[in-house]
């Protein structure tokens, strides 16, 4: 049998009162609708059609190679939402899965069952269906004495009666695909909404003599769909919970996963311990036996084997093995430290490499230079990059020393086991073994402090 998947993202959203249309609203690093095709990837379906509206380059960019696409253009109703792929699918032989951009938490299994269920029962239509705890706003399963399905009623269409039971439509279907398109063609909009409800196709469907059958899921909490910043939130946190229970499942301690965000992407190595109140976004890349504690970021960086973090920012940095950092300390991009190198609190650095088992322990900005091994880098000191028009490089060699609240002024150059006096302003190059002494010379003179005109008066503070 041949399977073919139609996902629905024409529609704007107006109650998430976002410039983006809704589906292109993320989740843990990646866009709903994102979630909802590669779950429907995972069940390997001849052919995947997205409907198009608001936002239609954005989606299009968003979902590029994963998907064919057709622009609904204007947004009728999802029975006209989905006519609108018919030159694409109408002429195709085999099952057809209807799913909505804006549920991302369905996952591929359930798809699959679906799709196995609705084959094994010989249905013209299936159904998604859960339990919900609050019903309110889904629209309502309506099944006969025997348990057939007889139709779905949408929540402002519904009789109290109707309204009262709990089974929900997920807004999941599975269609024989040709008896589908047909039925498409008779559906009106003769509803509260005036719009072309697809559901209309199931009684469509059953007053033809067609088998309509609905497959209920044990987890109700994959069908929420957002619509809302509130249930924006809600799907945040029930993804959160997901990923940070697979990686535990992996072997990485969380020890408050509740407070840990971590984005879907994000890969972390064994026996890693992540402390509560941290964030890991984007591709981040975290290596085995590290610990990150409280208040750290890490964002699109990679980190090796071994490494600590305390309470600092990684943007687009690196991390070698042994390496650590914090507290209060800053990576920005193009950050390399290398193996075993210590960067204490207090220090910012961009686009810099730190060598192996150098130190930078305090209160230092260190922006476009090339550290070699065994550095030592003063309390405060300052690599001045930048004269106002270009930012220009700084290199240290091997061993070099440097001492507290020096200025290195790039371009400069600090040869191997060169050394540089504290508080010095260093401009030019200083060779190896050399030690730079830049400042003024200390002055003291005796008694200098009585023979002040004002230290005399009384009434001088």
């Amino acid at each position: 049998m041949k399977k073919f998947v139609i996902v629905l993202a024409a529609g704007k959203g107006t109650r998430m009162k976002s410039k983006s249309c809704k589906v292109l609203n993320k989740i843990c690093g990646k866009t709903m609708v994102e979630y909802v095709v590669e779950a429907a990837q995972a069940t390997e379906p001849d052919k995947i059609v997205t409907i198009v509206g608001n936002g239609a380059e954005e989606v299009k960019k968003v979902l590029a190679g994963k998907s064919e696409f057709v622009l609904q253009k204007k947004q009728l109703g999802t029975g006209d939402a989905v006519l609108t792929a018919a030159n694409k699918l109408a002429a195709e032989n085999g099952a057809t899965l209807v799913i909505t951009g804006d549920t991302p938490l369905f996952t591929s299994q359930t798809f699959q069952k679906l799709f196995d269920y609705h084959q094994s029962k010989g249905n013209a239509a299936t159904v998604l269906t859960a339990q919900a705890p609050n019903p309110f706003g889904y629209g309502r399963i309506i099944r006969d004495d025997q348990d057939n399905v007889l139709r779905i009623v949408e929540q402002k269409d519904g009789t109290a009666e109707e309204l009262e039971t709990n089974e929900i439509n997920t807004g999941v279907f599975c269609f024989d695909n040709q008896k589908l398109f047909s039925a498409l063609k008779q559906v009106n909009n003769h509803n509260a909404q005036g719009e072309y409800y697809l559901t209309d196709v199931l009684e469509i469907l059953r007053n033809q003599g067609e088998r309509i059958g609905a497959y209920k899921m044990p987890d109700f909490s994959e069908s929420l769909g957002v619509n809302d910043r509130m249930a924006l939130a809600q799907a945040t946190k029930t993804m959160q919970k997901r990923i940070n229970e697979k990686h535990m499942v992996n072997g990485v301690t969380f020890i408050d996963p509740e407070t840990a965000y971590v984005d879907v992407d994000v890969k972390i190595g064994c026996d890693t311990q992540i402390e509560g109140n941290v964030v890991i976004k984007g591709n981040a890349e975290i290596g085995n036996n590290c610990v990150i504690t409280s208040g750290s970021r890490i964002v699109d960086s990679k980190i090796g084997n071994n490494v600590t973090v305390t309470s600092s920012t990684l943007e687009q940095a690196e991390m070698d093995d042994f390496s650590d950092i914090g507290p209060n300390s800053h990576l920005r991009p193009q950050a390399i430290i290398r193996k075993g190198a210590h960067i204490g609190n207090f220090v910012e650095i961009k686009n810099a490499e730190i060598g192996e088992n150098s130190k930078v322990g305090h209160l230092t900005y260190v922006g476009d230079a090339t550290l070699g091994k065994d550095v030592n880098v003063g309390c405060g000191t300052i690599f001045a990059n930048y004269d106002g028009v270009k930012k220009d490089h700084t290199n240290v060699g091997d061993h070099a020393f440097i001492g507290s609240g020096a200025t290195l002024v790039a371009p400069v150059n600090i040869a191997d086991h060169a050394f540089v006096a504290a508080d010095s302003t260093i401009t030019k190059d200083v060779a190896k073994y050399d030690m730079a002494i830049a400042r003024g010379r200390q002055v003291n003179k005796p008694d200098y402090w009585h023979k002040l005109p004002l230290s005399n008066d009384p009434n001088w503070k």
